[in-house]
């Protein structure tokens, strides 16, 4: 798994006598070591947050959660973990895995877009990279009144999907990417020096970038300034894994003006995230924030809430998974809902754009917003995204 890949994966058995004694076991698969801890730590605060402020939903039953380290970005070790939490612990954490146990698994962070095809067992509550990619796509063209664009995305599975959700919406509404560079993979920040010249080059109206949330989106920003990209009349734009919240102060004024789609960010203004936030703030420290990554966890916890409820502790694969088709919450993101076709989340994107508050701090102010946006990749049927036969 990259970084972009990193997934938390719930899978629930319940042990335990009556019911006001139940126990619900969660497995999670995260990496816990090497490069994705950082985000694993978030993932692990949003689903104990979500259990902090909602203790009522969670009634009467107790929520142990079981954890595993993936470690590498090989998914070898991911593999072990699931077997573990398999044999050992009674709960199903990967595609074949879960459709042979019949248990309920949560995709919280993986943003591939196929993946829920992989099991009839999988929920997910995180986004694919076409939610945000197709959605800028269109917001380019129509928004932003671009007319041509160049691509610069890590070249990994999750880049080449973003690559593919945003020439397919910047297409169909007029625009032409006229160019398309893998620019380094998801492991190693590269010098994206020579990528971004190549870009500036060609003097397209924008230029998109995916790379892996983190120290990569530090380094976007960065080079784009010091090529003078903006001054040339390029306007950055990306999806939101580029203004990362928890990595947001870190860049500098080199991302004022950098324009995002994403399904969440830190500052949206609504009465949950406020509530959202502020907890965050006084659980986990002031100067600490949530980003994405934790609101996919936080979601996800709430899912498996739901499904808990729904089926009176049983938590059988069929009957939990049937419980969240179709199911809605008001989450800090805004509304959401899980698609009854596809396991997956539809839920509002937000055209966001980097300024600097009266507070010397970096914000993201929201300049446009698509709403009830589903993962087009399914919607359109494309390649691995078309329903198996």
């Amino acid at each position: 798994m990259s970084k972009r890949m990193i997934a938390a994966i719930a899978a629930l058995s319940i042990s335990g006598g009556a019911a006001l004694a139940q126990e619900v076991k969660v497995g999670v698969v995260l990496p816990y070591t090497g490069i994705g801890a950082e985000f694993a730590r978030q993932m692990d605060r949003g689903m104990e947050l979500y259990l902090k402020l909602n203790p009522d939903q969670v009634k009467p039953y107790t929520i142990t959660f079981i954890k595993r380290d993936s470690k590498a970005p090989s998914g070898a070790d991911a593999k072990i973990a699931v077997q573990e939490l398999l044999t050992q612990d009674k709960v199903d954490a990967s595609a074949p895995l879960v459709t042979a146990g019949k248990k309920l698994a949560v995709i919280m962070n993986a943003g591939t877009a196929f993946i829920t095809n992989l099991a009839p067992d999988y929920v997910r509550t995180s986004f694919t990279m076409w939610h945000a990619g197709y959605a800028l796509g269109v917001a380019a063209a129509k928004s932003l009144h671009a007319k041509t664009a160049v691509v610069a995305y890590s070249d990994f599975p999750p880049g080449k999907d973003s690559l593919e959700a945003f020439k397919a919406g910047f297409e169909a509404n007029g625009g032409k990417v006229i160019d398309a560079i893998p620019a380094g993979g998801g492991g190693a920040v590269p010098d994206f020096t020579p990528f971004f010249q190549r870009a500036k080059d060609e003097k397209p109206d924008v230029l998109f970038v995916f790379v892996p949330a983190g120290d990569h989106a530090v380094a976007v920003a960065k080079t784009y300034n010091a090529l003078g990209m903006r001054a040339a009349g390029i306007k950055l734009i990306g999806p939101g894994d580029i203004t990362q919240d928890i990595k947001l102060q870190d860049m500098g004024d080199a991302a004022i003006g950098l324009i995002t789609m994403h399904h969440y960010n830190a500052d949206l203004d609504n009465p949950e995230n406020k509530r959202f936030v502020a907890a965050w703030k006084k659980n986990y420290g002031a100067d600490s924030t949530p980003d994405f990554i934790a609101i996919g966890a936080y979601d996800g916890m709430a899912a498996i809430v739901h499904a808990v409820q729904a089926t009176k502790g049983k938590m059988d694969g069929d009957a939990a998974v049937k419980s969240l088709l179709g199911w809605k919450f008001d989450s800090p993101q805004g509304p959401i809902v899980i698609d009854p076709d596809t396991r997956d989340i539809v839920m509002n994107e937000y055209l966001a754009e980097v300024v600097k508050g009266p507070d010397g701090k970096l914000h993201q102010k929201v300049i446009g917003q698509i709403d009830r946006v589903k993962d087009e990749c399914k919607a359109q049927a494309i390649g691995p995204c078309a329903p198996k036969k």
